[in-house]
């Protein structure tokens, strides 16, 4: 018998109490009683969004919920301004491209977070910029990006901030009113702890107002047709049919951070990063982050002489514990351990260890238990 865990940046290990719920018979999404549960979801939404406005939900992964946010928010022939550090962030350029929007590139070295400066010097420069799509937790390079500062910068101008936070939310601290967030778009399999298949996006008044004046064709991923269904009766409707066993899971699921706290579910993931990072540390490894380190995920340099993807594979294949590897061009230079949802201390001793004996097998030289040594000594601090 092999028992497996789930230790990538997403989809994650998802609570056995929201389980169960996904097993409960099928109701049907136009009746009193899911519609009671939809409008308890998106008011324990607002809780976990920091914000007043409104969420919409859609069946879809997150990047469903990034290509809804361009379609909405701007116009073919719009400038808008990308700011990235790695895979995900730059998938905000190609979706908008792909619809004939104009994009300024803002891109960091992966590795690195957005530069700030260079954003507000983009947008002093051309007032023109529509919108402004960044990233909060970027899970191909483990970077968090100061979404608090870039939604100042934002504030300032005309254009609409929008954020992916699809893997940040509910691992990583983000006030979406306070700072500025105008557009923030979540996918449930992340730090929402739901298996894959909803997407979510809030929207200001700004970005309301932004959506009225966008002329790309689109139907069903409407904002206006969402946001109709949400408010013409008394109980929250969706235009067309919602996956009602997720959304009833992802009641349970916000139940469960709202009985923890958001903010110390913030801080258990503070927690349990730093422990893994120092356990990176210990083992001699380099950690790829070089800006602010995600809360989410740590992602590491592969040793001189080793394929990031040989390391991963065997602790899959071996241990039976999904991680990551690199994507894009960091493909086999470096491995990721998600630590995000439905995760405990012990979790990060656990990939520790397998990080410590996937190396040792294939040829590492390093001491065994460092690792797991110096994860068991942040964990301990007070």
């Amino acid at each position: 018998m092999k028992k497996k865990y789930i230790m990538s940046p997403g989809p994650v290990e998802v609570p056995p109490s929201v389980l169960s719920v996904g097993g409960l018979p099928m109701i049907h999404h136009r009746t009193p009683e899911f519609r009671k549960a939809l409008a308890e979801v998106l008011e324990g939404l607002k809780y976990v969004f920091q914000t007043k406005n409104d969420i919409l939900i859609f069946p879809a992964a997150g990047t469903g919920g990034m290509e809804s946010a361009v379609i909405n928010m701007v116009s073919p022939g719009d400038k808008v301004l990308v700011a990235a550090c790695g895979q995900f962030g730059e998938r905000w350029a190609k979706i908008a491209e792909t619809f004939g929007v104009s994009v300024v590139k803002v891109f960091a070295e992966w590795g690195d977070e957005v530069d700030c400066a260079k954003v507000e010097a983009e947008l002093k420069k051309d007032p023109g910029i529509k919108a402004v799509f960044t990233t909060l937790s970027e899970t191909s390079t483990g970077i968090e990006n100061n979404i608090k500062k870039l939604g100042e910068i934002t504030g300032k101008t005309k254009a609409v901030f929008i954020v992916d936070a699809v893997s940040g939310m509910g691992a990583v601290e983000f006030r979406t009113d306070e700072w500025n967030v105008d557009v923030a778009v979540v996918g449930a399999q992340k730090g929402l702890m739901i298996p894959p298949g909803i997407a979510m996006v809030t929207l200001s008044e700004k970005a309301k107002k932004a959506m009225t004046e966008s002329k790309i064709p689109k139907y069903y991923f409407s904002y206006e047709q969402a946001l109709k269904a949400l408010s013409k009766d008394k109980l929250p409707d969706t235009p067309y049919t919602s996956s009602v066993s997720l959304i009833l899971q992802l009641r349970e699921s916000i139940r469960l951070i709202k009985e923890e706290g958001l903010e110390n579910v913030w801080k258990r993931h503070a927690r349990i990063a730093s422990a893994v990072r120092m356990g990176v540390k210990a083992l001699g490894l380099k950690p790829f982050a070089g800006g602010k380190p995600s809360n989410a995920v740590t992602s590491v340099w592969a040793p001189e002489g080793i394929d990031g993807d040989a390391v991963n594979k065997k602790i899959r294949d071996d241990y039976g514990i999904t991680m990551a590897g690199g994507q894009g061009k960091m493909k086999g230079k470096m491995f990721r351990i998600g630590h995000l949802g439905y995760v405990d201390m012990f979790d990060a001793v656990i990939a520790l260890a397998a990080v410590e004996m996937a190396l040792t097998e294939l040829g590492v030289k390093i001491t065994l238990g460092a690792g797991v040594k110096a994860v068991e000594e942040e964990l301990l601090k007070k």
